[in-house]
């Protein structure tokens, strides 16, 4: 297993595709270790992965994100949310966090959520007195969230790979994802109070503001379509996804953006993204498959057991290592190279697979906004017309500290994530 992390951190070293580092690791871990005909089954072993009936729902909601990205939504969503909330202490710094969990909500993408809401947003404080380092950090923190709220992308492929309900997934990340949120606008209310600006002295008339609450009338419809559908039982993760991709595809016509340009954008774009995906599932699976195969998850599970060590001890050594992880991998590659071996630990430990679920998640939110490898903060940075990426590092870290409090709030108070189960 040693040697088998080495190579994995040489491929990576090398700048090798992670799908093919996967593929590679699992046919010569086999030809080395095994002297079964492994290789009979790689075929099956794709073909079950990529045929998978969960899966569908991902690139549906990859296509709906899409969609929302070039119809204009956000824009609404943007202004509507700032009409109640720019009087608070931090002021539109409030509208980022709220307008990014609003739309992480219908697009269940980090890398989605901070894209929309940062193009929408970063023009909005140009020659304004906010510090831009903070002003980039909660649209970083924000752009986060879209990894945690339903309906989240990585909570279907770990629903997948370890074959647990995606629905119950989501219900348990309600609670842990406001809790962020929460956190996260404190972190604003707190620089709010500490460095006070100019209060606007123009107030806007209840009316203006009811008037401009219709900007976020084609949130609401899209969430409840979506999360309404599955926390009632009406449809599956999978038939949600299809149900908010025609909503996208409605409000981009009533916008007037339904256009060729757009559905032949929107299409390739999640095409692009679903095949990245797709790759690195099935190399996960394969290396898994021959992993399996030789009892080496089982056996590290029952070495850790057998350790003269509390289960909580263990668990934080985990999240320590996932947090370490985090600083030089992508959030979506560490689910998919570390979870095949550390949930068979998780589960003999006796933690329940619904809690590590939104836990893993949460620790992927950190690593999308941990330098030096954070992609949220990437995004935002090619949204910017000046400026070192230094800025977005510094005015992040407050709300990384937000992040880790919910990490030790969940990890003593575990049944926040499964009370409404």
């Amino acid at each position: 297993m040693l040697a088998l992390c080495f190579l994995f951190g040489g491929f990576l070293a090398a700048g090798v595709y992670i799908a093919a580092t996967l593929g590679v690791l699992g046919v010569v871990t086999g030809f080395v270790f095994s002297d079964r005909p492994f290789y009979n089954f790689l075929g099956a072993t794709a073909w079950t992965t990529s045929s998978n009936y969960v899966l569908i729902a991902l690139p549906l909601f990859l296509l709906m994100g899409e969609f929302l990205l070039r119809s204009g939504v956000s824009t609404k969503l943007y202004r509507a949310l700032n009409l109640w909330l720019n009087r608070l202490p931090g002021g539109l710094l409030h509208t980022n966090i709220v307008s990014c969990a609003a739309f992480s909500a219908m697009s269940g993408s980090s890398i989605a959520t901070a894209a929309t809401m940062g193009s929408v947003a970063l023009p909005q404080f140009e020659d304004t007195a906010y510090d831009k380092k903070v002003v980039l950090g909660s649209l970083a923190a924000g752009g986060a969230l879209g990894s945690l709220i339903p309906p989240s992308t990585l909570l279907i492929i770990y629903a997948l790979l370890t074959n647990t309900s995606a629905g119950a997934l989501y219900t348990a990340a309600i609670l842990p994802a406001l809790l962020v949120t929460v956190l996260c606008l404190l972190v604003i209310l707190i620089h709010g109070l500490r460095h006070p600006l100019p209060r606007s002295e123009i107030r806007i008339p209840l009316k203006e503001k009811l008037k401009g609450t219709v900007g976020i009338i084609p949130t609401v419809l899209l969430i409840c379509l979506v999360l309404g559908t599955i926390y009632g039982g009406l449809a599956t993760p999978t038939e949600a996804a299809a149900f908010g991709v025609v909503g996208a595809v409605f409000f981009a016509a009533i916008e007037g953006k339904l256009t060729l340009r757009t559905i032949n954008e929107s299409v390739l774009a999640a095409a692009r993204s679903t095949a990245m995906v797709g790759l690195i599932l099935i190399g996960a699976f394969v290396l898994n498959f021959v992993l399996t195969t030789l009892r080496v998850p089982q056996s590290m599970a029952a070495f850790v057991v057998d350790l003269p060590l509390p289960g909580w001890s263990i668990m934080l050594v985990i999240v320590l290592v996932y947090i370490a992880m985090g600083t030089v991998m992508e959030g979506f590659s560490m689910i998919v190279t570390t979870i095949p071996v550390i949930f068979p630990i998780v589960i003999q430990l006796g933690y329940d697979p619904i809690w590590f679920g939104v836990m893993i998640t949460l620790l992927v939110e950190i690593a999308l906004i941990t330098p030096p490898d954070g992609t949220v903060m990437y995004v935002l940075q090619g949204l910017r017309k000046s400026g070192p990426i230094t800025d977005i590092f510094q005015g992040v870290l407050p709300f990384v500290g937000a992040y880790f409090a919910a990490i030790i709030l969940l990890l003593i108070f575990p049944g926040m994530a499964l009370v409404l189960l």
